[in-house]
């Protein structure tokens, strides 16, 4: 049982905040260690097949040894007033370990969070960071996704996009691959029902030769090299027909990117810098993992400061016009995402007792929308983007996996547990 004791919102500032970068800048890798990290890197397998702190390491440092595609700032930075509130490191969580408070919890040996940002009503209230240095760019991996999804989105309220369509309707090339018929709302709800799930084990599989030509799977020189291609000829089969089974698969999201540089006739990456990085007052350019041709790896490979990631989440709540002059994210988007879900793709689910009991539904490339109106996207290794629009709450979050068990504790359902008695959820 949590236990916050509510406390004074106080004008704080937090760890690399509010001080000058020239007079808290502290060096998060040695020369020697930045060569011994890379010497580490496995030599026959995926680069990312290795755990612990080396897990770490590599999620904050993938700029120093994978290609990365540029997405870029402009003007002032938008300025997030600090607002520390005690009750957030004060409350009170179970552990397997015992009770202690959220503060010593994300600290203790029981977690792996590298760094977290809590902002509530436009304000820093929580910002930590217990791993990591505030100024590094740590990869968020499938967070990403609802990067993709987002832009898509916007231009699907533009009118530029019609996701009752075929996908095949605007990238014309997919018409002889099994995706042909697949509506873009299948995609964006990760329901096509094309035999291409996600799947790291089995060399062979349709998603492992996709990840391949991306260099998100090990490659060599005679590997695949262009996923483009790759789609637009694959025939995998069904597992099911489309819109009646989830079926996670980053090859989605590479189709959604695909379909943004279509209508946007721009490489994913500038079409992320044009309508949403450069009008959030970022901190810094962010970037996207681009190992193979560079091709950016849009299903996982968002590199950006961690208060960046929580601008673009707040541009799902009220507070978005404390960060952009235009309301980039219009309402009927938000609606949708909390109302629109496609309640058959979760039955077995249901059924199975395989999700959480204040699950909703998953749509557009978020994992969770939960009955509370909290929604949520997790990047494989510990990272998260949690949105309450309602509460007007974002709370963005970085990690690793101690093992490939992964048996630190997650973070995530202890987070929501404390923002739940910090900040009580609003009845329908």
């Amino acid at each position: 049982m949590n236990s916050c004791t509510k406390s004074k919102v106080v004008h704080d500032s937090a760890k690399g905040s509010s001080e000058s970068l020239a007079v808290s800048f502290k060096s998060a890798s040695s020369v020697s260690q930045v060569r011994s990290q890379i010497e580490k890197l496995p030599k026959d397998n995926i680069w990312w097949t290795v755990y612990g702190t080396d897990q770490s390491w590599n999620n904050k440092n993938l700029h120093r040894f994978m290609p990365t595609v540029n997405v870029y700032r402009e003007g002032q930075v938008s300025v997030l007033e600090n607002k520390q509130d005690a009750s957030i490191p004060n409350c009170l969580v179970t552990t397997p370990e015992g009770e202690m408070s959220f503060q010593d919890f994300i600290t203790s040996d029981q977690s792996t969070v590298m760094g977290i940002v809590i902002v509530k009503d436009g304000a820093v209230v929580y910002e930590q960071y217990p791993r990591q240095e505030p100024y590094e760019k740590p990869i968020y991996w499938s967070v990403t996704k609802v990067v993709v999804s987002t832009l898509v989105a916007i231009l699907e309220d533009r009118g530029k996009i019609d996701v009752n369509k075929a996908i095949s309707f605007y990238i014309p090339e997919l018409e002889d691959s099994d995706y042909k018929d697949i509506t873009v709302r299948n995609v964006l709800d990760m329901a096509t029902g094309v035999n291409c799930h996600e799947e790291y084990e089995d060399w062979e599989s349709c998603y492992y030769k996709y990840s391949i030509t991306l260099g998100d799977g090990f490659f060599t020189d005679d590997s695949p090299k262009n996923p483009y291609e790759m789609l637009a000829k694959i025939r995998p089969g069904f597992t099911a027909p489309q819109g009646t089974e989830y079926n996670y698969s980053g090859a989605n999201t590479f189709l959604l990117g695909w379909l943004v540089e279509k209508i946007m006739k721009m490489p994913f990456q500038d079409a992320l810098t044009k309508e949403i990085w450069s009008k959030i007052g970022a901190e810094a350019d962010a970037s996207i993992l681009a190992p193979r041709y560079g091709v950016p790896i849009t299903h996982g490979g968002l590199l950006a400061r961690l208060r960046d990631v929580a601008r673009f989440g707040m541009l799902y709540t009220p507070s978005y016009s404390a960060i952009a002059k235009e309301k980039i994210i219009s309402d009927k988007i938000v609606t949708r995402i909390l109302d629109d879900g496609n309640p058959k793709l979760w039955e077995n689910a249901f059924a199975n007792n395989a999700i959480k009991d204040d699950f909703s539904h998953s749509i557009y490339q978020w994992d969770q929308v939960y009955k509370n109106d909290d929604f949520y996207k997790g990047g494989w290794g510990g990272q998260g983007l949690l949105v309450n629009p309602k509460k007007n709450l974002v709370v963005a979050y970085t990690g690793y996996y101690k093992d490939k068990e992964a048996s630190e504790v997650e973070l995530l359902p202890v987070l929501r547990r404390v923002l739940k008695e910090v900040y009580p959820d609003i009845e329908q």
